[in-house]
């Protein structure tokens, strides 16, 4: 299985997919349809009846062995890759039996190195795929479209292994953040999923964080410097005071677990106008509320100073901890927990300190974890994917298919 997993990522990571956050399109880039209009066609070309829409939604079905009905499961990744670095002519390498020590990566300056990122040591023996250093990988989530691939096919080679009926979803704009956006639940029709996006061995991840973004606007009074005295107001300042006002140590870089955050992630403008983009992060309801009124509160500390009250805050809700759908069906964590014990594998239930499109499908009546796929370092020239861990999801797949299958007295 291992050969047909290489083959296959290497052919989906170099179909460029990157999604762009400054279109109004789904999806955001046209060049996302060449993954999916493959996909389609490998799909139908292993038997399955396929429905994708005008905004890219692939789904389709793998129609149920059994004669009992049983819930349906689906199973989701999404085709789009990061637009934070360069995703373009991807040139992939395998790194046959790692040895744990540091990687050089194609002719690029750049080194994949366990000192930085320790977690390599966890997959010295494994065959890895890693980037020539001047693209990311798309392993995410590339992998994951993968092991659902290799796991249905799994399934069809053989029909010794019982399962119900099985929803498979492709998505775009999983990176921008909108990959449920144009999601039809009523049409993926699937009792709950599980999305293949996650890190490392063992994660099945079922809490997520609260998350709002937040866009900060300035207005200042431009007047010459030698006659500013008591009448200019510049923009820039403003913006350092409000971000001065924040916790200092509820930073992404000073927190873990549980902890939630104030993350500014760009900053413009001149005296006249300046803009600050925050996303806000928390696991508690409570202090996600209670951050985002802290920003209301910083505005009007600052505005009250002045009299063109020059400071704006706009707050947008993007998702929800999707644990608050997710825990009361124990069901939907128990049969994957089934699953990583016949194959050893220790389930991490940490929780997500990221995005995935399960916080807001499972909001939309969808319950949908997130389970490993093996790979690291997303986002990035450093990304990697272990092929030995990618088989075991695969099996994965295919253990939670016949899972439910198995246990199918009552899952509602």
């Amino acid at each position: 299985m291992k050969k047909q997993i290489i083959e296959r990522l290497m052919r989906y990571v170099k179909i460029d997919t990157q999604s762009n956050p400054d279109s109004k399109t789904t999806p955001s880039t046209n060049k996302q349809w060449d993954l999916l209009n493959l996909l389609e066609e490998e799909l139908q070309s292993l038997g399955l009846k396929t429905d994708m829409d005008e905004h890219g939604y692939l789904f389709a079905t793998l129609e149920s062995n059994i004669n009992y009905n049983v819930p349906t499961v689906g199973f989701l990744a999404h085709v789009d890759t990061s637009p934070d670095f360069n995703a373009s002519h991807v040139n992939p390498h395998i790194i046959e039996a790692y040895n744990g020590q540091p990687i050089k990566l194609g002719e690029s300056q750049r080194i994949l190195n366990p000192d930085v990122f320790p977690e390599l040591n966890k997959v010295v023996g494994h065959t890895l795929m890693v980037t020539d250093g001047t693209s990311l990988l798309g392993a995410d989530d590339k992998a994951g479209v993968v092991e659902i691939m290799e796991g249905i096919k799994y399934l069809i080679d053989h029909p010794e292994i019982k399962h119900g009926t099985i929803r498979v979803g492709f998505t775009p704009d999983e990176e921008i953040g909108r990959g449920p956006h144009q999601f039809d639940v009523s049409r993926f029709n699937a009792d709950f999923a599980y999305t293949m996006d996650g890190s490392q061995l063992g994660e099945l991840q079922f809490e997520s964080f609260n998350a709002a973004e937040v866009t900060v606007t300035c207005h200042g009074v431009n007047v010459h410097p030698g006659s500013a005295k008591n009448a200019m107001v510049n923009a820039i300042s403003l913006g350092q005071q409000f971000n001065s006002l924040l916790p200092s140590h509820e930073v992404p870089e000073r927190t873990e677990g549980y902890e939630g955050f104030y993350h500014l992630m760009n900053f413009t403008g001149n005296v006249e106008k300046a803009t600050l983009q925050y996303i806000i992060r928390d696991h508690d309801k409570e202090q996600f509320e209670l951050r985002k009124k802290r920003m209301m509160e910083i505005r009007d500390d600052i505005n009250v100073h002045y009299n063109h009250f020059p400071i704006k805050v706009d707050v947008h809700d993007q998702y929800f901890n999707m644990a608050e759908k997710i825990k009361p069906l124990k069901h939907i964590i128990d049969i994957p927990k089934r699953v990583f014990d016949a194959l050893d594998i220790v389930p991490n239930t940490e929780p997500i300190r990221g995005g995935t499109d399960g916080s807001q499908l499972s909001f939309m009546g969808l319950p949908t974890p997130n389970i490993f796929t093996g790979c690291g370092n997303f986002h990035g020239p450093f990304e990697y994917a272990s092929i030995d861990v990618m088989e075991k999801a695969v099996h994965v797949v295919v253990g939670i298919a016949q899972e439910v299958a198995n246990s199918h007295q009552s899952y509602k």
